[in-house]
């Protein structure tokens, strides 16, 4: 080994310098290193005896791969043996941990050593994905004395924390603690301490410092508390079963309603593939009634979700979803919107793409609770359904150009619910091509079409007389062929543009674009014999014209990038065939494909020649404030019958989203305007033409999930026509350097859960884990 001696030597790190960036931590920047094999000695005071040198006074011994300091050195060339002594400093420039210590002693040539009242600072893996949180501070440890074997070290009697500061937020504290830098950290008989009081005890912690690693064991325990469930504690086991696969387990404990149970499976069967499947049931035990009695509101769950590159340019999308019934996910799920949601929607398809054309096979099952009640569903089902589409490809070219393009589909559909069903699989086959040119004339833009649809169906709806009888479905086939022309006609665009008020900044132009479409179908006679499975069953005989005036603002800032400030659309129909063909009666809720593209709100309860004029109005007038509000508004009832409003804006400090849904209330027969109020309070839904609905929702937040402090939000929906909050959440977390504190309130108010409140806490351990029962995606930071 070659020995290199230098009487001056860099100032010394000092016991509190700052430590390097996570960028930075498996290697450590510095000047000229020594090459590899090279030992270099420092000291103002050097003396040797053959292979052994006595170094006194800023006492350094550097190789390519650490550096040793301290106030006294001694070192056997031959053996490698160094003890040094005195605000001993070493760092490791591989793995980029330092320890400090008052005596070490270490051997270069193994990189065994001891440390003595050391503490030190190693570097793990930090997660950057949203919501969780993250800090640069590395773990510090120290100890009475530490072991250090290649790159391993044993602290005994020893601490560890990634807080600073003399009286950390959290420590783990053991007799053994085990860590190997960049790999893993094992500690025994630990307990767990939150400003130094003892919160948890574990006779073995295991953390993985490695990126992307896993580890099997057990979970963190969580503990919460609900007024219709009782105390909520559960633990759970995590199993890494190999680097492609793992499955975790948590049951559940409710003092009042039983056990419950959580698998999640996940993995990666190839480079190019993946899936995550999600199971979670209980056997309840029963919701108390007053009188005594129990209602059990048991079930299960199975959620997976999955995709794949598969050979020949196929691939394969896919998420499988199942509830045994509607009441359970009422009553056990953790979110609002899940629990008034009443689909559950399952699809899977194997798709390709290749010149223009698209090929897809479909496995999809639709489920739709009608109520809580058992057998209360619509199911629709398609096992498999074959899809084939073309873009539109140009068959001549010059001043008359014409595109054609065309879809094809052919499956096996099933429909069931309580007043009828089909048989297990009922035969559709469509095919539908389409003509297509475009015509210009100056500034006006006309495409016209022509397009033809064949669909056989081999099960239908019988006639109206049959019906009477009782009998409502049909092995009977039924063909259909419709036939469709139109044109759509873009017209010349007015533009202005001028200089904004200050407050906008820039330049705006504006501009004004009107447009106009006509559509007519025919041979759609059949309407009512059809069953429904999806929209090709709503297309229906229509002449029509729609006519549209869309109004923008564009934003030219002083960076010269241009921006949408505000867009304004304004569109009606005019139907020359008032009841679609027959397919429109009065005194019901009639669907078809003219009023369903038009606006998501059902507004045909009789025959009727102009449709609502539907307006949406969407601004944007700063990067990180922008609101919607969509009105349809019906000349015929005199009145806006729906309106939804939503303002979102967004601050590194502070969020804030405000919803407002408004449905009004029209009756299908002739109700008088001073007893429209009373009727829709009453009415059963068959005798309205949509559920009325009048609620609020907003969330505000000040703080996210990485702000230093205090960080409030609150989230709530609020049900104007009952006067009833039906759900409220809100949650309050202080975020330190290295940990948070978060504790939320829940209230739901709705059904089988009126007047629920929950209280859920969790700690959260920067770069580690939470502990508690609020779930990452439970929380509002």
């Amino acid at each position: 080994m070659l020995l290199g001696v230098a009487a001056c030597l860099l100032p010394p790190v000092p016991a509190q310098a700052p430590l390097p960036s996570y960028e930075k931590a498996t290697v450590i920047e510095r000047r000229d290193p020594p090459p590899e094999g090279i030992v270099v000695v420092r000291a103002l005071q050097q003396e040797r005896e053959g292979s052994r040198y006595r170094l006194r006074g800023n006492a350094e011994i550097e190789t390519s791969e650490m550096l040793l300091r301290a106030e006294e050195i001694d070192y056997d060339q031959e053996t490698g043996a160094a003890e040094a002594r005195g605000r001993v400093h070493y760092i490791n420039f591989v793995s980029g941990e330092q320890l400090w210590a008052e005596r070490m002693e270490y051997n270069l040539n193994d990189g065994d050593g001891s440390f003595y009242r050391v503490r030190g600072a190693a570097y793990g893996k930090i997660d950057y994905r949203p919501g969780v949180l993250r800090t640069e501070n590395p773990f510090f440890f120290d100890g009475d004395w530490a072991e250090k074997i290649q790159q391993r070290y044993i602290l005994h009697r020893a601490t560890i924390t990634n807080c600073t500061g003399i009286n950390p937020w959290w420590k783990l504290q053991a007799p053994v603690i085990d860590v190997i830098p960049g790999q893993r950290a094992i500690a025994q008989r630990s307990w767990f301490k939150l400003r130094g009081v003892p919160v948890l005890y574990a006779p073995a912690f295991y953390k993985d410092l490695r990126q992307g690693a896993r580890k099997s064991g057990f979970l963190s325990p969580s503990v919460g508390n609900s007024n219709r469930r009782g105390l909520m504690y559960g633990v759970g086991y995590f199993w890494a079963i190999n680097r492609s696969y793992d499955v975790s387990y948590r049951p559940q404990y409710f003092t009042q309603r039983g056990l419950a149970h959580t698998v999640d499976f996940r993995g990666r069967p190839t480079q190019n593939s993946e899936f995550n499947a999600f199971i979670y049931g209980i056997r309840d035990r029963g919701r108390l009634l007053d009188g005594g009695a129990r209602v059990k509101e048991g079930g299960y769950l199975v959620a997976a979700q999955g995709r794949a590159l598969l050979p020949a340019g196929f691939y394969a999308r896919g998420a499988v979803n199942y509830l045994s019934n509607f009441s359970f996910r009422q009553a056990f799920t953790e979110s609002f919107n899940e629990a008034v949601f009443s689909e559950v929607n399952s699809v899977v398809h194997v798709s390709r793409d290749w010149a223009g054309q698209h090929f897809n096979a479909v496995f999809s099952r639709q489920e739709n609770f009608q109520s809580a009640e058992p057998g209360d569903t619509i199911l629709l089902r398609k096992l498999p359904q074959l899809e084939w589409s073309s873009q539109n490809r140009e068959l001549l070219r010059g001043p008359l150009p014409v595109w054609v393009s065309w879809s094809a589909a052919a499956g096996l559909l099933r429909r069931s619910q309580p007043l009828f069903q089909t048989r297990q699989f009922v035969e559709r086959a469509d095919i539908a091509p389409r003509l297509m040119t475009a015509l210009r004339w100056k500034e006006f833009h006309l495409a016209p079409y022509i397009a033809l649809r064949d669909t056989y169906y081999g099960s239908s709806f019988r006639t109206a007389l049959e019906k009477e009888m009782g009998k409502a479905v049909t092995g009977d086939g039924i063909n259909r062929i419709t036939r469709e022309a139109g044109a759509d006609l873009a017209l010349p665009v007015l533009v202005r543009i001028f200089d904004a008020p200050r407050w906008i900044g820039g330049r705006v132009k504006h501009s004004i674009e009107p447009r106009a479409s006509f559509r007519t179908v025919a041979g759609a006679s059949r309407f009512d014999r059809l069953i429904r499975f999806d929209e090709l069953e709503l297309i229906s005989d229509t002449t029509e014209v729609e006519y549209a005036v869309t109004q923008r603002l564009w934003r030219k800032g002083r960076d010269n990038v241009v921006r949408d400030l505000l867009v304004w659309e304004v569109r009606q129909k005019r139907f020359f065939d008032p009841d679609f063909g027959g397919a429109v009666r009065a005194g019901q809720r009639n669907v078809v494909v003219s009023a369903a593209e038009l606006s998501g709100f059902a507004f045909l309860d009789r025959p009727r020649r102009t449709s609502p004029v539907v307006s949406a109005l969407r601004a944007q007038p700063r990067d990180s404030l922008g609101f919607e509000w969509r009105a349809d508004y019906d000349p015929l009832r005199g009145r806006i019958t729906n309106s939804s409003l939503t303002v979102d804006t967004r601050a590194p400090s502070y969020f804030l989203s405000f919803g407002h849904t408004r449905v009004s209330c029209v009756p299908l027969t002739a109700v008088e305007a001073v007893e429209r109020e009373a009727f829709c309070r009453s009415a059963p839904s068959g005798q309205i033409l949509s559920p009325p609905s009048n609620q609020i929702r907003g969330t505000l937040g000040l703080g996210n999930e990485n702000r230093r402090g205090w960080n409030a939000g609150a989230f709530g929906v609020y049900d104007y026509s009952t006067g009833v909050l039906q759900f409220f959440n809100t949650q309050l977390t202080y975020n330190t350097e290295c940990c948070a504190f978060s504790g939320q309130y829940r209230r739901f108010n709705f059904g089988a859960r009126s007047g629920e409140n929950q209280f859920r806490l969790a700690l959260v351990i920067a770069n580690i884990g939470s502990f508690g029962t609020l779930k990452r995606q439970e929380r509002l930071f």
